[in-house]
C-alpha cells in the first residue's frame, strides 16, 4: 500500500488541500464564515440546484431508456450481438469533450436538425439530458445486463408455474436480484452526470453551469480562488456521500445468487412481443448512440468545398487554425498517444500495487483506501489541475515545467479503472497455489510471475486498456497543465470550438472523429480479449 498511499498524497490529496487552502486561509487563519458567504450567494445555489436536478434527470432518463436494453443484451440472442455491445459501450470511453462536439454537430448551430427543420437544442437542458444519456447508456447496460445474463430463469419460471403472472413473476423474482445492480448503476450515473464538465461546458454555453464548471470559471476566468474553494469542498463531501451509499450496494451485490453461464440464458427471440422489443433497442442505439457518431464523421469531411478532407489537411498547418496553437493542430495527435502511454504504464503500477495490497484480509483501513482510490472518478479534476500548478512549481517536485505533469494527472483518473478491474481477478486466485509455490522454494516475486501473472493477464490488459482510454480522453485537469506548444486531443478540440468561424469548427471535428477511432479501436480490442471471467462490469 506504500506506494499507491504516496501517489495519492502527493498527486491527489495535496493540490487539492492546497488550492482549498489558497482559497480559504488567509496569514494562517482558516476562514470558515466564507463557505457560508459562497453558499449563501443566489447564483451559487441556482448552480447548486441545477448540478443536482439535472443529474437526478439525467439518471432517470437514463435507466428508462437503457434498462430495456440491458434485457436485450442479457436474454435475448441475436447476430451482431457482440460487435453492438461494443459498440454501446464506445461513448462511455470518449472523452466529454468529444461527446458534447458529436451533439453539437447534432442539436447545435449549423447541425443537421438546424439544417433540416431549422430547430437547435444546444444551449438548452435537452442537449445536455441527451448527451448524458448518450454517455452513461453502457453504464447500465453493463452493470444491470451483466448479472440480469447471470440470473438463473428457471426461478422465473418456477414462479409462473406456481400462478405468478409473468409481470408478478418478474417483479417478484428478478426485480428484488437486479435491485443492487440497479442501485449501483443509478449511482454511478449520478456521480458522472453530477461532476458533468466537457458536456455543460460545450452544450449548456453561459446558460447552465454545474458545480463543476462553475469550479473551473471561478478559478480560470474570474480567479475567484475562495468561491472554488468552497465549491470544491461542497463537491468533495457530495461525492463522498455518493461513493459511500455506492460501497454499500456493490456489498449487497456480492450477496449469494444462484447464477448461471450467460451463454446459457440467451435465447433466439420468441413471439411478437420480444422482437418488437428487440427492434425497439436497436432503434434507439441508432438514434441515440451511432447517429451522433456519425453526424460527427460526417461534417468532418463536409467542407466549403463539398466533401473531402479539407479539414483533416488544414491539421497539418498552425496557421489555418488562426493562432490557437504553437503547432499545428496534428500534433496533438502525438501528443495524446504519448501521454496515454506514460499514464497507462503509471496507472497499471499504481493501481496493480493497490489491487493486490486490497486482496489481503480487509480491515477498516483496507475498505478506506479502497473508497479513497474511488474519489478522483468524482473530485473535481480542475481543481486536481490547477492545484498542479501551485503546488508542484518548487524543489524536490518542480515539475510545472515538465511533460511528466500530464500523464500524472491523467493516471489519477486511470488507476481506479485499473483496480476494479483487476481487484476481484485477483481475489479469485486461491491462496494455496501461492502457498504451494512458496514451499517448493519459489521467491515472493517468482511466485508472483509464475502463479499470479498468468491467471491475471488478460484482466491486465483490459486494466491497460481501459487506463489508456480514459487517460487519452482526460479534459478538466489537462486543460490548466497542457502547455501551448503540446496541447492534447481533447483540449485542441476545445480550444477550436471556443474560435469563431467554420475553418476552426470543421477541424474541431476531424480532431474529434480521429480521438472518437483511436477510442473505439481500443474498446474494440478489449472486447476481443474479454472474458465473463474477468467480473467486472466493463
Amino acid at each position: 500500500m506504500a506506494g499507491p498511499v504516496a501517489f495519492f498524497a502527493v498527486f491527489f490529496a495535496y493540490p487539492v488541500v492546497a488550492i482549498v487552502g489558497r482559497g480559504l486561509e488567509i496569514d494562517g487563519v482558516w476562514q470558515f464564515g466564507r463557505i457560508g458567504e459562497v453558499l449563501g450567494r443566489s447564483d451559487i445555489q441556482q448552480v447548486l440546484w441545477f448540478t443536482i436536478w439535472q443529474a437526478l434527470a439525467s439518471t432517470a432518463l437514463t435507466l428508462l431508456i437503457a434498462l430495456p436494453g440491458a434485457y436485450v443484451f442479457a436474454r435475448l440472442d441475436f447476430p451482431g450481438k457482440r460487435l453492438l455491445r461494443a459498440v454501446v459501450t464506445v461513448p462511455f470511453v470518449l472523452p466529454t469533450v468529444v461527446v458534447g462536439t458529436a451533439f453539437l454537430a447534432l442539436l447545435g448551430r449549423g447541425g443537421l436538425l438546424d439544417e433540416l427543420w431549422g430547430v437547435r437544442f444546444d444551449t438548452t437542458v435537452w442537449a445536455i439530458l441527451l448527451a448524458h444519456v448518450f454517455f452513461n447508456y453502457a453504464v447500465v447496460v453493463r452493470t444491470v445486463g451483466g448479472l440480469w445474463a447471470q440470473l438463473d430463469p428457471r426461478q422465473e419460471e418456477a414462479a409462473r408455474v406456481l400462478g405468478a403472472g409473468r409481470f408478478a413473476a418478474w417483479r417478484r423474482v428478478t426485480l428484488p436480484a437486479l435491485a443492487p445492480a440497479v442501485a449501483s448503476a443509478a449511482l454511478i450515473v449520478f456521480l458522472f452526470t453530477f461532476s458533468s464538465f466537457g458536456v455543460v461546458l460545450i452544450l449548456g454555453g453561459p446558460a447552465f453551469s454545474t458545480l463543476e464548471v462553475e469550479i473551473y470559471r471561478q478559478t480560470a476566468q474570474l480567479l475567484d480562488l475562495p468561491t472554488a474553494a468552497v465549491l470544491t469542498l461542497l463537491q468533495f463531501a457530495a461525492v463522498g456521500a455518493i461513493l459511500a451509499v455506492h460501497a454499500r450496494t456493490v456489498r449487497r451485490r456480492e450477496t449469494a445468487l444462484k447464477l448461471v453461464d450467460p451463454a446459457q440464458t440467451a435465447r433466439r427471440p420468441r413471439g411478437a412481443g420480444q422482437w418488437a422489443l428487440l427492434g425497439a433497442v436497436l432503434a434507439t442505439i441508432l438514434l441515440l448512440v451511432l447517429a451522433p457518431l456519425g453526424i460527427l464523421v460526417e461534417r468532418s469531411f463536409d467542407g466549403p468545398g463539398g466533401y473531402g478532407f479539407g479539414y483533416y489537411r488544414a491539421l497539418a498547418s498552425s496557421d489555418a487554425s488562426g493562432g490557437a496553437f504553437l503547432v499545428p493542430p496534428i500534433d496533438a495527435v502525438w501528443n495524446s498517444l504519448s501521454y496515454a502511454f506514460v499514464a497507462t504504464a503509471i496507472a497499471l503500477a499504481v493501481g496493480g500495487l493497490a489491487a493486490a495490497a486490497l486482496t489481503r484480509k480487509a480491515g477498516r483501513l483496507v475498505r478506506g483506501f479502497d473508497a479513497l482510490l474511488m474519489l478522483p472518478l468524482g473530485v473535481s479534476a480542475v481543481t486536481v489541475g490547477f492545484g498542479f500548478l501551485i503546488t508542484l512549481d518548487k524543489p524536490p517536485l518542480d515539475l510545472r515545467g515538465s511533460w511528466i505533469l500530464v500523464p500524472l494527472a491523467q493516471a489519477l483518473v486511470g488507476v481506479p479503472f485499473v483496480v476494479r478491474i483487476m481487484l476481484p481477478v485477483l481475489r479469485a486466485v486461491d491462496d494455496r497455489l501461492r502457498e504451494a509455490a512458496a514451499v517448493l522454494g519459489a521467491s515472493p516475486l517468482r511466485a508472483w510471475r509464475e502463479v499470479d501473472l498468468p491467471l491475471v493477464r488478460r484482466a491486465l490488459l483490459i486494466a491497460a486498456g481501459f487506463a489508456f482510454a480514459v487517460s487519452l480522453g482526460e479534459f478538466g485537469a489537462t486543460v490548466f497543465i497542457a502547455r501551448p506548444d503540446n496541447p492534447t486531443l481533447p483540449v485542441a478540440v476545445a480550444r477550436l470550438l471556443g474560435r469563431p468561424g467554420e475553418l476552426n469548427y470543421g477541424q474541431a471535428m476531424a480532431l474529434s472523429t480521429i480521438l472518437m477511432v483511436v477510442c473505439a479501436a481500443a474498446l474494440l480490442l478489449l472486447e476481443r480479449i474479454r472474458t465473463d471471467k474477468t467480473s467486472g462490469e466493463f
